[in-house]
């Protein structure tokens, strides 16, 4: 096997990717209509189900497309009554705030900090004194704008207890921090391939409670190609999706999904924290700081403080270090300048202590030797 140049991702999402996931996309031509390509997907859809959920009870929905695909399909296929609380702390609780208008959904915003946890008792106020029925509460586990973790367990208890429908953008915590869906009363689960899955880019999915997605059967469809009860039932009595799928990025989310299940979650999330406590090391030494306390942190994506040096360009920054093969992000907040450093995808903590050396270097050329 000819090995492919190794680029440190960096960023959050496509990540750096093994060989044997690279080269398990090199297949023979084949129809997806065939059924040895259904029965791929169905491997696929059973284990992706079976890291967060008993597949009796749950069931996994494939579509073509990034994560954003996934977070749409739920919202625009569940509701049918009632106003859905959309929970707001960083640039991907206002893209469900967004995909909310654009649908006309009932929906209502609950705001909260960016860089600090949720207020739970307030939010469970602000339930119980809506003036309207809530029926469903959606939320981004691990908000990828700061590194964020949000307290989903302790949410999914509100939830339970309000009788409310909870779906979960779990985009960058799935297949690395443990979730349980029956245990945190998830109904729906959006996430994607190329996050910690360690896969290719191209395919998003829905993990939904079977007993849910049976009530949607009555409802008025208001989408088409990402209605997630259409897709389930095509894909439930034939084994193959209604649209054309990315073929060879299934494949190399089989492999992922292998390569996953050898590593362990529990494992791969040690890993990536491993990595973290590295990279959080670093700056301090740097005197750069990060937003979001350690308590609260996911450990898989770190929003930190741009320099306030004059010298400072973060263009620059990304390119030098894009020139010596590592690529990172710019950052989502609006009030402070920021750039963000994710941990996941195929690394350690010595490409962690690779792009600290190099981060070190660009800083002390535009003369940063220490804190700002």
């Amino acid at each position: 096997m000819r090995k492919i140049k190794r680029n440190i991702l960096l960023n959050p999402g496509p990540g750096t990717t093994t060989d044997t996931v690279k080269y398990a996309q090199v297949v023979p031509d084949i129809c997806p209509r065939e059924d040895e390509f259904g029965h791929l997907m169905q491997f696929v859809s059973s284990e992706l189900t079976s890291l967060v959920a008993d597949i009796e009870q749950y069931t996994t929905i494939l579509f073509g497309g990034s994560g954003t695909a996934a977070v749409e399909s739920i919202l625009s296929s569940v509701m049918n009554d009632g106003v859905i609380v959309i929970i707001n702390n960083g640039a991907y609780g206002k893209r469900m705030c967004e995909i909310a208008e654009a649908y006309s959904l009932d929906w209502v915003e609950f705001l909260s900090p960016t860089d600090k946890p949720i207020q739970l008792d307030e939010l469970q106020i602000f339930i119980q004194k809506f003036p309207r029925t809530v029926s469903y509460l959606a939320v981004v586990h691990n908000e990828t704008t700061t590194g964020l973790l949000n307290d989903i367990e302790t949410i999914g208890s509100i939830c339970k207890e309000n009788k409310i429908t909870m779906m979960v953008d779990a985009m960058s915590s799935y297949a690395a921090i443990p979730i349980e869906m029956s245990k945190m009363n998830i109904s729906y689960l959006a996430a994607s391939s190329n996050k910690n899955l360690q896969g290719m880019a191209g395919v998003s999915f829905v993990v939904a409670k079977k007993g849910e997605l049976e009530k949607e059967k009555k409802t008025k469809p208001i989408n088409y190609y990402l209605n997630l009860y259409s897709q389930y039932k095509h894909f439930n009595e034939t084994g193959q999706m209604r649209f054309t799928p990315p073929v060879q990025t299934i494949y190399a989310l089989k492999q992922a999904i292998l390569e996953v299940k050898e590593e362990g979650v529990k494992e791969r999330y040690e890993r990536y924290s491993l990595a973290w406590e590295t990279l959080i090391a670093g700056i301090s030494r740097l005197g750069l700081k990060h937003l979001v306390a350690a308590e609260h942190h996911s450990k898989i994506i770190t929003a930190i403080v741009e320099p306030t040096c004059e010298a400072y360009d973060f263009d620059s920054m990304h390119d030098y270090l894009y020139a010596n093969g590592i690529t990172i992000y710019p950052g989502k907040l609006n009030y402070l300048n920021s750039f963000r450093v994710a941990n996941i995808g195929d690394l350690t903590k010595d490409d962690i202590e690779l792009f600290l050396t190099l981060l070190e270097k660009y800083l002390q050329s535009i003369g940063i030797n220490s804190a700002n």
